[in-house]
C-alpha cells in the first residue's frame, strides 16, 4: 500500500482543502493554510478544537467498557469488542483502538501547526498589547500541554515491548506532516516519549497561569475579559503537573522500572503533592472552594475536585446514556455491563476492615453479605434487593431483584440483565426517572483527573520511596494521603470511613501501615481499585503493576442467588461467569499503520497482527 496514506490521512487532506472543518469557531468560507494565520479567531480554533477531541463521557471503551476487560466488570454481550479483547478472540479488522491511535494524532497535528515557527504564539489577537499577551501566552502553553495530554495517551494505550525486544512508545511528530511527501514512521523508545512528555508539561507551565480560576486576579480586573473562571475545563498549570505525576507513576511501575530507580518514584510523588497542595491551600482557601471531604458531585461540571475534566454532554440522549446503560431491562436500560464479585469483595466494611480479616473485625456475615460494608460500595454497586432512591434519599424508583428463581433483574433471564447480577450505580444521576411525567435529567462528562487520583497517586509513589508513615520529605505522609481518601463523604450523604480529618482513628489503616511498606502497597491498590472503578483506570494499572500475565489472564465471578421460602435469600458468591485471555500485556499498533509503514515494530504477544 502507498507509504503516502499515513494515520493522520483523514485530518491532513480535509485541512489543507478547508479549514472549517477542524477550527473552532468554524469560519464561514474556505481557507487556504496559509489564510489560516491572518485571522485570529481561527488560529485559537486550532487549540479549541483539540478539546472536542478528548472524551466527554465514561461510557465508552477508555472508560467502563474498558474495565470489563479487567477482573471489575464483565460485559454482556459477547459480540462487544471489549469483550472479545478479554476473550483473547479481537480480530484486526474490529480494532476499537484504532480510533484513538487516529484522534490522538489528529490533535498533535493541530498542535504542532499552531507552534511551528512560533506563529500561533506570534499572531496578534487583541489590540491591547497587555490583553494580548494573556491570549497568547495562554495558548502557546495550552498547545504544549495538549500534546503531552494526547502524546500520553498514545503511551499509555500502545506503549509496550516490540517484537524486538525494546520498550518502545509511539512515533514522536513536532511537525504538521507533509502528505506530499514519503512518510514511513517508527517509534520511539519508551524512554524517550517519557522524556518528551515531560518537557512540554514543562514548557506549557512556562506559559500558563497555575489554574483557571477568578479568585487568582484583582476584583475587576481587566484581565478577567480574557482569562479566570471562564476557561474552566481548559488546560493550566497545575494540569501539567498532575500529567507529569501519573507519566511518572506509570514510568516507575515494575514492567516499565526493571531496576526500580527510586528516582522516577520520587517524581511521581513531588508533582503529585503539588497538586493536592494547590488544592489544599490555594483552591480550598475560598467559599464553596475545595474541600478534601467533600463528596464526589458527577454531575456538577465545576465540581472543585476537579483537576481537569471533559466539556459536559448536554443532548438529553447522551445525558441518559450513562442510566441507559447501567439499569437492567426492569428499569428501562440495556444492563450491558455488571460488576464482578472481585469488586465487591475489594470493598471492607464499614469500619475499614476487610471482609477477610482473619479476625472478622468488620463482622462480615456472608449469609448478609451487603449488610455494613463500606459506604463507598452503597455508592458505588447495585446489588440484590438494593433500592434506587430519588436523589439517594426521596421516594423509591426500583428495587433490585437478583435472584435466580423469579427475579426480574437475575442473570440469564434477559440479554439486557447483567451476567453478574451486579450492576453499576456509579455515574448514575439519582434524580432521573423515565416515568415521571417531566423527566429530570443533569449533564455528563469526564472527570479525566481530580483530587483522589493525586492522593492516591502520591501514597503509591512517597510508600515506595520512605514507606507508609514518613511525612518528612514531602510535608505529609503516604498514610495521610488515604486517610483522605478513606474519611471523604459519599455521594448519599454517608460519612467517610473514619472522622473526616487526616490523622484520625482508622484502625485498619494504621495497622496496615504499621506493617510495612509492602502491606500499605496492598492496600493503596485496593484504594485505588475501589475509587476508581469503571473509569478505564485498572486496565492500566494492572499491567504497570504486574511482569506476566498471571495476573491479568483469570476467572470472574457473579452472585449466584436463590430467595427461600420465608423470603430470605442463599448467597453462591463463586458463580463463574467470565474468564480473561491475553496473550500480551500491551494493546496492539493498529494493523493498518503496520501495513502503511514497515519500520512501526508491533508490540509482543499479537503475531497476527503483523505484515
Amino acid at each position: 500500500m502507498n507509504k503516502k496514506i499515513i494515520l493522520l490521512t483523514g485530518i491532513i487532506l480535509l485541512f489543507i482543502g478547508s479549514c472549517k472543518n477542524y477550527l473552532e469557531p468554524y469560519p464561514n468560507g474556505d481557507r487556504s493554510g496559509e489564510d489560516l494565520w491572518k485571522y485570529q479567531e481561527m488560529v485559537q480554533g486550532l487549540i479549541g478544537r483539540c478539546y472536542d477531541y478528548m472524551p466527554r463521557n465514561y461510557n465508552d471503551n477508555e472508560g467502563t467498557y474498558l474495565d470489563g476487560a479487567t477482573d471489575d466488570a464483565e460485559i454482556t454481550s459477547s459480540t462487544n469488542t471489549l469483550f472479545r479483547l478479554a476473550k483473547g478472540t479481537l480480530t484486526t479488522s474490529k480494532d476499537p483502538f484504532l480510533t484513538y491511535w487516529d484522534r490522538d494524532y489528529k490533535a498533535i497535528y493541530l498542535v504542532n501547526l499552531f507552534l511551528k515557527d512560533r506563529k500561533g504564539f506570534n499572531t496578534h489577537y487583541i489590540i491591547d498589547q497587555n490583553l494580548n499577551d494573556l491570549v497568547r501566552y495562554r495558548l502557546q502553553g495550552e498547545a504544549f500541554a495538549l500534546r503531552a495530554w494526547f502524546q500520553w495517551d498514545l503511551l499509555q494505550k500502545f506503549g509496550g515491548k516490540g517484537t524486538n525486544g525494546e520498550m518502545l512508545g509511539f512515533p514522536i511528530i513536532t511537525e504538521p506532516l507533509d502528505v506530499t511527501k514519503d512518510i514511513n514512521l517508527e517509534r520511539n523508545s519508551y524512554d524517550d516519549c517519557v522524556n518528551h512528555i515531560i518537557a512540554d508539561c514543562d514548557s506549557a507551565y512556562k506559559y500558563l497561569p497555575i489554574a483557571h480560576r477568578d479568585f487568582l486576579f484583582p476584583a475587576n480586573s481587566p484581565d478577567l475579559l480574557y482569562a479566570g473562571g471562564q476557561l474552566w475545563g481548559r488546560m493550566d498549570g497545575i494540569t501539567t503537573k498532575a500529567i507529569k505525576a501519573n507519566v511518572y507513576l506509570t514510568w516507575a511501575s515494575p514492567r516499565f522500572n526493571p531496576d526500580n530507580l527510586i528516582s522516577r518514584w520520587d517524581s511521581a510523588a513531588v508533582n503529585a503533592k503539588k497538586v493536592m497542595d494547590f488544592k489544599l491551600k490555594i483552591d480550598g482557601t475560598v467559599t464553596n472552594g475545595f474541600n478534601p471531604v467533600t463528596q464526589v458531585n458527577w454531575f456538577n461540571p465545576n465540581f472543585p475536585g476537579i483537576i481537569i475534566s471533559s466539556r459536559f454532554v448536554t443532548a438529553n440522549a447522551d445525558m441518559e446514556a450513562m442510566e441507559r446503560m447501567f439499569y437492567p431491562g426492569g428499569f428501562q436500560g440495556n444492563g450491558v455491563i455488571g460488576a464482578t464479585q472481585e469488586l465487591v469483595n475489594s470493598f471492607p466494611m464499614n469500619n475499614g476492615y476487610p471482609i477477610n480479616d482473619p479476625a472478622n473485625r468488620g463482622i462480615y456475615d456472608p449469609a448478609n453479605p451487603y449488610k455494613n460494608r463500606d459506604p463507598r460500595f452503597y455508592s458505588t454497586i447495585f446489588y440484590n434487593t438494593a433500592q434506587a432512591k430519588v436523589n439517594n434519599t426521596g421516594a423509591v424508583m426500583y428495587t433490585f431483584e437478583n435472584w435466580i428463581n423469579g427475579g426480574k433483574d437475575a442473570s440469564g433471564l434477559k440479554s439486557d440483565n447483567s451476567r453478574t447480577n451486579y450492576y453499576i450505580k456509579k455515574f448514575v444521576f439519582m434524580g432521573l426517572n423515565w416515568s415521571d411525567p417531566t423527566v429530570v435529567r443533569q449533564p455528563h462528562s469526564k472527570f479525566f483527573i481530580r483530587w483522589t487520583h493525586m492522593c492516591l497517586a502520591f501514597a503509591e509513589a512517597a510508600n515506595h520511596v520512605v514507606g507508609p508513615t514518613d511525612a518528612s520529605r514531602y510535608g505529609i505522609s503516604a498514610k495521610t494521603a488515604i486517610q483522605y481518601v478513606r474519611a471523604r463523604k459519599t455521594p448519599d450523604g454517608a460519612n467517610g470511613l473514619s472522622p473526616a480529618v487526616p490523622g484520625a482513628a482508622d484502625g485498619y489503616l494504621t495497622e496496615v501501615a504499621n506493617s510495612g511498606a509492602f502491606e500499605f502497597d496492598a492496600l493503596v491498590k485496593n484504594e485505588r481499585r475501589i475509587e476508581t472503578c469503571f473509569e478505564g483506570m485498572r486496565f492500566y494499572d494492572l499491567r504497570r503493576w504486574t511482569t506476566d500475565l498471571t495476573e491479568l489472564n483469570n476467572t470472574v465471578h457473579g452472585a449466584y442467588i436463590e430467595r427461600n421460602a420465608d423470603a430470605t435469600f442463599t448467597y453462591d458468591l463463586n458463580f463463574e461467569v467470565g474468564t480473561r485471555s491475553f496473550s500480551s500485556a500491551y494493546l496492539p499498533i493498529p494493523y493498518s499503520e503496520i501495513l502503511r509503514m514497515n519500520k512501526l515494530v508491533q508490540n509482543e504477544g499479537w503475531d497476527g497482527w503483523n505484515k
